[in-house]
């Protein structure tokens, strides 16, 4: 088997914040490996790609340009891939876990038999040793991920199929260029989209496409400000929108206050809901149940403020404020009023 692989997502000739974390997460394996880090782009303007992923230690660029291939659909892109890797045999494969790699990498690994391991949050290399074989290997990619509801933090191993495949939540992973890294040395290949496609896989012509942004911006602020269940109320939601506001901060909430109806879903931080590492993650009344950590603990610091001394947020805070929410946080607004005059 040979190096890995990354599906970079482009929109307009620009690569995905996710693609870029996961060059960086890549380069970090790939060293690990000793083996290069390849990059796979399918779009319709490949004009600036590789000088926006050649300072992430990319080794090969594979471009696939075609006028056809604006935006994504399954067959033609899950085809071209599935060649490629046919071809190149990778050892790993990573895709992001947004809507195109969902769909992508299950096309793709159901093809090759490979297996998938989707929504993870943290990969690894480790060894592996088979309890009924006792064949060992050294260098395995960990793919690690909440499992059942997120009660649990599961490693999976992929010992026998190739590649070993994995999508990965935005947001988990800082994304880096490389320090000092030849840039001209990367390998761009362009490759012939007619080889790979014929005119019947293109099955689907996009008539119209409309993207709708989401008017909240979790994943671009540097303060976050969380509710949880213990904030009672849709009502005392708005204390946190009041605070938000003098920090420039957004308001994020745990499953359990979106379910409560005291915030809208795309609010939601957690498993099952948005990835986030901001500079100060103000945590109001958020118990820290496992699917919520998940979701924010990479913050550089985290503030809890919980009536509960015990709650177990508090363990991975930096600084616990213990009091009622409805108390602590209107004096957080009163002294920041202040301070702003």
């Amino acid at each position: 088997m040979n190096n890995l692989f990354v599906y970079l997502e482009v929109e307009n000739g620009k690569v995905g914040e996710i693609s870029l974390e996961l060059l960086t997460k890549g380069y970090e394996l790939a060293k690990q490996l000793e083996c290069k880090l390849e990059a796979v782009a399918i779009t319709d303007d490949t004009q600036t790609i590789p000088q926006q992923v050649a300072p992430y230690g990319v080794n090969a660029l594979h471009i696939f340009e075609d006028d056809q291939l604006k935006h994504y659909t399954t067959r033609p892109f899950g085809r071209i891939v599935v060649q490629l890797f046919e071809r190149e045999q990778p050892q790993i494969a990573l895709m992001g876990a947004t809507t195109v790699g969902r769909d992508l990498g299950p096309y793709v690994s159901s093809a090759l038999h490979s297996g998938l391991t989707a929504d993870c949050t943290s990969l690894e290399i480790g060894e592996y040793t088979d309890p009924k074989t006792k064949k060992h290997q050294d260098k395995l990619l960990y793919q690690i991920r909440p499992a059942f509801g997120g009660n649990i933090v599961a490693t999976i191993v992929n010992p026998d199929c190739r590649p070993q495949m994995a999508t990965v939540r935005p947001g988990v992973m800082k994304k880096a260029i490389v320090e000092g890294v030849d840039t001209s040395k990367m390998e761009v290949v362009y490759h012939k989209v007619s080889d790979y496609l014929k005119d019947e896989d293109f099955l689907v012509e996009i008539i119209r496409r409309e993207v709708s942004r989401s008017s909240v911006d979790l994943a671009g602020k540097p303060i976050i400000i969380a509710g949880g269940y213990g904030m009672g109320s849709h009502e005392n939601f708005n204390m946190l929108f009041e605070l938000a506001e003098l920090l420039g901060a957004e308001v994020g909430a745990s499953r359990a206050a979106v379910d409560a109806g005291f915030a809208e879903h795309e609010r939601q931080i957690g498993q099952t809901g948005t990835t986030v590492r901001p500079k100060l993650y103000i945590a109001c009344g958020i118990s820290g149940q496992i699917q919520h950590i998940a979701g924010m603990q990479e913050s550089s610091m985290i503030i809890s403020i919980n009536s509960d001394p015990d709650a177990p947020i508090n363990s991975l805070a930096d600084y616990v404020i213990t009091g009622k929410v409805e108390d602590v946080i209107p004096k957080f607004i009163e002294f920041y009023k202040k301070a702003g005059k």
